[in-house]
């Protein structure tokens, strides 16, 4: 009936509106619309779209289910029910400012680390990656009963290497009982975003981090 189509579309326009406003922050500040859209398995049907800075983006297509999908998946004819698809890709590029959907398929850790994050509320913005090659070297230190802490250590590293260190990560530590002396590693990525870097030019800052770390923290280069 007309009447239960019309409950069912509003059940639908709701979860879906719902759902944006979770994985949009500011999605109650956002401008959407529902466009009538055609779909092989859907009447009525609609497409769903957010306006972001000026342009309107189609997030998702969705309807009511035609009587035929649910009876052939062996529903009777008083059922009924709505469906909607999406594509993540398309998604994640908008909340995260992706410009290429081809970047999903990278491997480069450049990318992938952006996005290794716990909070999935947490405002992320896609930084571009560089087209050159990284450059990898590790860092291991003895220290004390006292630990350094990461964050002391980016800041460090990344005041001594500028615009040229793309990423640090603690990769290992432990303590050795025997010396009651804690470890840690350290993988420091360099990447120049406008050219090759040599490994000289690497070593020379590299070992300038090393030296800098025994005079701020005390440690001893393993």
């Amino acid at each position: 009936t007309l009447e239960a189509v019309k409950l069912v579309e509003a059940s639908l326009k709701k979860t879906i509106t719902d759902l944006f406003k979770n994985l949009f922050p500011n999605a109650a500040t956002l401008n959407s619309r529902w466009v009538d859209a055609t779909f092989p398995f859907t009447h009525p049907s609609w497409e769903y779209e957010i306006e972001i800075d000026g342009k309107w983006y189609e997030l998702l297509g969705c309807g009511i289910m035609e009587h035929s999908v649910l009876e052939n998946s062996g529903l009777s004819k008083d059922h009924i029910g709505w469906a909607f698809g999406l594509g993540l890709e398309r998604i994640a590029m908008i909340m995260y400012g992706i410009p290429d959907i081809r970047l999903f398929w990278s491997n480069d850790s450049g990318f992938l680390s952006q996005f290794a994050f716990d909070d999935s509320t947490r405002a992320v913005r896609y930084k571009p990656i560089s087209i050159y090659p990284q450059c990898i070297n590790d860092l291991s230190m003895w220290m004390g009963k006292t630990i350094i802490d990461p964050s002391d250590f980016h800041d460090l590293v990344r005041t001594i290497g500028g615009d040229l260190i793309e990423q640090v990560v603690l990769i290992d530590e432990f303590y050795n009982a025997k010396k009651q002396r804690h470890s840690q590693t350290y993988r420091i990525i360099y990447r120049s975003m406008d050219r090759t870097l040599t490994k000289e030019e690497i070593n020379m800052i590299h070992k300038d981090i090393e030296y800098h770390c025994k005079q701020q923290f005390g440690v001893e280069i393993r």
